[in-house]
């Protein structure tokens, strides 16, 4: 797949194109590529999709914004999984939120991305002030055909990206899972942290969340990356009030029966079960004795899951 940073000052060829943040790629989205590539088989088009850093959400009130469910990288992973020959990641700033949406079908869809064929979603909104939508975008449409993408429903529920975060926020895995069509999962690098969890007999590999994270408490766990198969684990996400006063938000994981270097390794951490939420404690004692009772819990979880499989 190619991948562009910057919407091109021109188009290089005609293409079926979907618009959207796509911010977890859940079920709905997943749809929403299946059928793009399909539609582009067909037209004989090359698929791509159009998305945005910062989501427009963020670029306007960073401070409200939703909490992320993927990065661009994670998203882009995901494109290329679905088979999207092309993702264009453009820069959502002043400029780009000032066009209104005959500027923007102009500008953007006709002279610089040169497409012929459209799928959005039916609440789809574009343009200055969000203006621009579905009746908008085809009567605007001379040069190109616009198919409308109908909603995804998951168990009587509206898969969205909303929805997810609210399953997370509740901790409600399960249904995080089943609008996701997968475990949620947070992948980063490992970095050096203040080895605390070593000197308390637990050692962590840390990845620091640069936003805050769509979840937040004590978890049982699944790490990716470090072989052929997952290992299991327990984490904790949140700002560990016990140990720091910075409030910046931490990712740290102990795995299970590991303890090799990995520093600077890309892992994924699957959440898979909830234990409880983040709590300060009066001394490091307390804390030590609190991680022991988690992963004797996660352990019991993952031994549980275990038999059922046998």
């Amino acid at each position: 797949m190619h991948v562009f940073r910057g919407l091109p000052p021109a188009a290089d060829a005609p293409i079926a194109l979907t618009i959207g943040n796509f911010d977890g790629v859940h079920r709905g989205h997943q749809a929403m590529l299946s059928r793009l590539v399909e539609a582009a088989e067909d037209l004989a088009l090359p698929s791509a999709v159009l998305t945005f850093d910062p989501p427009p959400r963020e670029f306007f009130a960073k401070a409200s914004a939703p909490p992320r469910l993927s990065s661009v990288r994670d998203k882009i992973e995901r494109f290329a999984a679905h088979g999207v020959a092309r993702t264009y990641v453009a820069r959502f700033d002043g400029r780009l939120a000032s066009l209104d949406p005959e500027a923007f079908i102009d500008s953007v869809l006709i002279r610089r991305l040169g497409v012929r064929w459209v799928l959005v979603g039916e609440d789809f909104r574009f343009g200055k002030g969000r203006a621009g939508d579905l009746a908008r975008l085809r009567a605007a449409a001379r040069t190109f055909s616009v198919e409308a993408m109908r909603t995804v429903a998951i168990e009587g529920e509206r898969a969205s990206s909303t929805a997810v975060r609210a399953a997370l926020a509740a901790g409600d895995l399960a249904r995080a899972r089943a609008l996701l069509g997968r475990g949620f999962t947070i992948w980063g690098r490992v970095g050096h942290g203040a080895k605390l969890g070593r000197r308390l007999g637990f050692p962590t590999a840390n990845i620091v969340q640069k936003r805050k994270p769509a979840v937040a408490g004590i978890f049982a766990v699944r790490v990716h990356g470090l072989g052929t198969v997952p290992r299991a684990g327990v984490a904790s996400v949140g700002v560990r009030p016990t140990v720091a006063a910075d409030g910046v938000p931490v990712l740290e994981v102990f795995i299970f029966d590991f303890d090799a270097p990995i520093y600077g390794r890309r892992i994924g951490i699957e959440f898979m079960h909830k234990l409880r939420d983040e709590e300060r404690y009066p001394d490091l004692d307390t804390l030590t004795r609190q991680i022991g009772n988690d992963v004797a819990q996660a352990r019991d979880y993952f031994n549980t899951i275990a038999a059922t499989q046998h």
